[in-house]
């Protein structure tokens, strides 16, 4: 089975008659994706390419049965967005929106928290379960399905290894970008466990860089808790101290958040890190191959 979404999922889309809601929306239904609804306020009656437009989430949940929410909202309202996905019901809400106010975000963690739903992102790809159902706008066409879990912060390195894995004759159970903002719905450790118990995942590639410490924490979850192989990739051994380098989250202060400590971590915990992510593809084919072996 996949983990967060799948060919089961009822997708409404916040923001669908906005133009990046539109063609993103319409790309996931064209992937097979069942997109039921769209969202935006005033604009109730109307319809996207035949996907009915609703005022509220709530009425679209009643209208249509949407059990997950892709959020194409802008930043000023993004954070009031997502709490009413949450009130309506929605139990997995994924937030492509970026530039969401830090204070904004305090306030939405710990409030889906208290109703049970969970929130990929914002500042992130979405979610992607190969073959069965995508979330946001991952390029899925470079992606094919298998038994490879992907968790990661950055959204063009996501790409990169899930086509690497492709091209060497391996696919992905479910693709999940967390986002690289300071305050993100779901960590590293949170996605791991639901791979941990995916029986379709057999192998876990996390994908880290520079900032925080979310990699040292899934370093230690690996090491205490997986039971499947874990590899690993960070991005930054370049970056200098105390600047940021793409994401909001991506900033090192003194010996803190480091590539080589996140490596180091990784390492201590046994999981084998790619110095590229060509390495990483590599070196996942080789213990794919070992695992499957009679």
């Amino acid at each position: 089975m996949s983990i967060l979404i799948d060919g089961a999922t009822r997708l409404l889309v916040q923001g669908l008659t906005g133009s990046e809601g539109r063609f993103h929306g319409l790309r996931n239904r064209a992937y097979g994706t069942n997109v039921v609804a769209g969202v935006t306020p005033g604009k109730g009656g109307q319809d996207v390419d035949g996907i009915p437009v609703y005022d509220t989430v709530a009425e679209a949940v009643a209208a249509t049965g949407a059990n997950a929410s892709l959020v194409f909202v802008p930043a000023r309202a993004a954070a009031g967005a997502i709490l009413e996905a949450a009130a309506a019901g929605i139990g997995t809400v994924v937030c492509i929106t970026e530039h969401i106010p830090v204070h904004d975000m305090l306030e939405v963690y710990w409030r889906l928290r208290e109703r049970g739903a969970t929130l990929i992102g914002p500042n992130c790809p979405g979610v992607l379960s190969p073959g069965k159902a995508n979330a946001g706008i991952i390029p899925a066409e470079v992606f094919r399905a298998g038994t490879v879990g992907l968790v990661s912060r950055s959204g063009t390195l996501t790409y990169q290894i899930g086509h690497e894995l492709a091209q060497l004759g391996l696919g992905n159970s479910t693709v999940v970008g967390i986002g690289g903002d300071p305050i993100v719905g779901s960590s590293f450790v949170e996605v791991l466990e639901r791979f941990e118990a995916d029986p379709e995942t057999e192998v876990v590639v996390v994908v880290g860089e520079i900032g925080g410490d979310e990699e040292e924490k899934a370093a230690l979850f690996v090491a205490e808790r997986m039971t499947k192989p874990v590899f690993a990739y960070v991005a930054g051994f370049a970056a200098p101290p105390g600047k940021t380098m793409g994401h909001a989250g991506a900033i090192v202060s003194g010996s803190a958040g480091t590539a080589q400590a996140k490596k180091a971590a990784f390492e201590a915990a046994g999981v084998a890190v790619g110095t590229t992510p060509t390495e990483v593809a590599q070196l996942v084919a080789a213990r794919s191959y070992t695992l499957r072996d009679p």
